[in-house]
């Protein structure tokens, strides 16, 4: 059996951002939406992508820290090399990181990724430094909206590399 990877640090959360009171409200009157996106996502025939406001898009899998149950999030997927990619925990620009990149940090070791119709257990790395702004840099040449992200919040957002895992 494979050790279990240690938790990817969460780096501190912002002071500002476009954090707004009712958005718990309104995300959980979208929840319908977004299984009906799941659903509709995971009917893909083709090993490429669906894309979504002219971008790729990917299903991220994570288990809940607090509890235990699997979470699927439809998010910006930016291939980087034949078999690894790229997702941003921006959250729009908010103050505060997405529910699914802090149960990413604390289980790291279960984590899975959909793109098209392929699904694999993949491992994250978070990326900073020079290795950061290259993935950011083209993040942003794919789909321009990420680069106004950070102009939002003064919380680093974190940029992960997902590869298959090997165990």
């Amino acid at each position: 059996m494979a050790a279990e990877q240690s938790q990817l640090p969460i780096p501190p959360r912002g002071t500002k951002g476009t954090d707004n009171p009712v958005a718990g409200l309104l995300m959980k009157a979208l929840r319908p939406l977004a299984g009906r996106q799941i659903a509709s996502y995971r009917k893909a025939t083709s090993p490429e992508p669906p894309k979504m406001m002219g971008f790729p898009t990917v299903l991220l899998t994570t288990v809940g820290a607090k509890t235990g149950a699997e979470r699927t999030h439809v998010l910006g997927g930016f291939a980087d090399g034949p078999d690894a990619w790229l997702v941003m925990a921006s959250l729009g620009g908010s103050a505060r990181h997405p529910a699914w990149y802090v149960n990413l940090a604390k289980k790291p070791d279960q984590v899975w990724l959909e793109v098209g119709n392929r699904k694999l257990k993949v491992t994250p790395e978070l990326l900073e430094g020079e290795r950061r702004a290259k993935a950011l840099a083209k993040i942003v040449s794919i789909a321009p909206r990420y680069g106004g992200y950070e102009k939002k919040t003064d919380r680093q957002i974190p940029i992960l590399r997902l590869t298959p895992a090997t165990d």
